[in-house]
């Protein structure tokens, strides 16, 4: 018990703020990896992680029977739910999975900017240890044990100052991705390469433009991307 005890003091207990100056050395950390492209596209795949746990989370949230996740070597992946064809719990479904990597992002820069970065990496590490048992591949199985192994090295062996620093990089990494990879998509769609995308089903769904779809994702992710921002350099950091 008192393992336990000790263990749980240690993710509750709100850190100090982070200098700004280490704020923004994760803010340039995370933005060379999203623009240099031999960085981005083994990254993406973090990325791919949290966009499919977003169409899984919905899924059950709309009370559909997750049947299966998939991560592929080209980055893609695909969410497998049983349920109604048609209808909101399946708009739900598909409409989640382009806002959820900037939401998690979002939910992380709350957690940082409470002062509760163990605590951010150990429910990161509780999140990936809930969606290896829906993968159905082996490229799947290996992307996400091997981030969970990183994010489980930084809160075994790293002190708690550097901790706060790599869950900065991996907050602003997550709010600065979920927007390029909706630019992405775009352009994907514009060569007609991408024609059962997320956004054209919807349209499906809907009868709503997919483009429309795709200014939503968009509005979303840039949303997030400055009020996480604002929560972590501004005046909006929040009491721990």
């Amino acid at each position: 018990m008192d393992v336990v005890q000790r263990f749980w003091t240690r993710v509750t207990t709100p850190v100090p703020d982070l200098p700004t100056a280490v704020l923004l050395a994760a803010l340039a950390v995370a933005v060379v990896v999203v623009l240099t492209p031999a960085l981005w596209r083994p990254a993406r795949t973090v990325v791919t992680i949290a966009h499919e746990g977003a169409h899984g989370l919905a899924a059950l949230a709309a009370g559909r029977r997750l049947a299966g996740i998939r991560l592929h070597s080209d980055t893609s992946g695909l969410t497998v739910s049983a349920g109604r064809p048609t209808g909101a719990g399946m708009v739900l479904t598909c409409a989640a999975g382009y806002p959820g990597p900037a939401l998690a992002g979002l939910g992380a820069a709350a957690l940082l900017a409470a002062g509760h970065a163990a605590g951010l990496l150990w429910a990161l590490l509780l999140l990936l240890a809930l969606l290896l048992v829906q993968i159905r591949n082996w490229y799947g199985l290996w992307a996400v044990l091997a981030t969970a192994a990183v994010v489980f090295a930084v809160t075994w062996w790293l002190p708690a100052a550097a901790q706060a620093a790599c869950a900065a990089a991996g907050t602003w990494f997550l709010l600065l991705a979920a927007p390029k990879a909706v630019v992405e998509l775009q352009r994907a769609r514009r060569r007609r390469a991408a024609p059962d995308s997320d956004a054209d089903q919807l349209a499906r769904l809907t009868g709503l433009p997919a483009l429309l779809w795709v200014g939503l994702f968009l509005l979303v992710d840039a949303g997030a991307l400055l009020l996480g921002g604002w929560w972590l350099l501004g005046d909006g950091r929040l009491p721990g």
